[in-house]
């Protein structure tokens, strides 16, 4: 993802790539904090949350897709940079989210199976832990890791004798990368920090 996203942003005439974090590199992110506006963290959830309160206490905002952290920690801290996490920067898995959450009103019952690659190292993915906290009701998740996958999910609802199933599949990064251009020329606005949620700035 931080490959693509440095492509995405390269790419865009309206924003400027200023550094790339990466430890095989001989960068860290102290190193780039007083050259940034705006660091996107695509890392692991065991530094994400450090990651994002350098940047809140230097100023800096931060876009982060990492899942599997404690954005709740960052409640209190101070500083002047924002922070916006999104479980997924897919356009379509927003809707999916947005229409599940809509559907669960109407529906008795939900499941949700989410697929991802198997180098995903949370399980639930934050999307679906998202989908679940979006939908009336207790829904359970089930994750699936395999070779070949970039990121799946199918919201399954049942009702009086039907089923109504919302899916949504990233086939390519590529796909994220609209929503991470939004999220990087947004989170400067944001009306509250941390925000976590890609809809926030649709």
């Amino acid at each position: 993802m931080g490959a693509t996203t440095c492509a995405a942003v390269e790419a865009a005439e309206d924003l400027t790539l200023a550094a790339r974090v990466d430890p095989a590199l001989g960068t860290t992110l102290d190193d780039v904090l007083a050259d940034v506006d705006v660091v996107v963290d695509f890392t692991r959830p065991d530094t994400a949350l450090a990651n994002a309160r350098a940047c809140v206490q230097a100023g800096v905002h931060c876009v982060v897709g990492t899942s599997g952290w404690d954005v709740g920690a960052l409640d209190d801290e101070k500083g002047g940079g924002k922070v916006l996490f999104c479980p997924n920067f897919a356009i379509g898995a927003v809707l999916m989210m947005r229409f599940a959450a809509e559907a669960s009103k109407h529906m008795a019952r939900a499941e949700i199976v989410e697929l991802h690659h198997d180098q995903k190292l949370d399980k639930p993915s934050g999307t679906a832990a998202r989908t679940a906290a979006l939908m009336d009701g207790e829904v359970p998740i089930h994750s699936v890791r395999l070779p070949g996958l970039v990121a799946h999910q199918e919201v399954i609802l049942g009702g009086l004798g039907e089923t109504l199933t919302i899916r949504h599949d990233s086939l390519s990064r590529e796909s994220f990368m609209p929503g991470v251009l939004l999220a990087i020329r947004n989170v400067a606005g944001i009306e509250r920090s941390p925000l976590v949620g890609l809809e926030h700035v649709l």
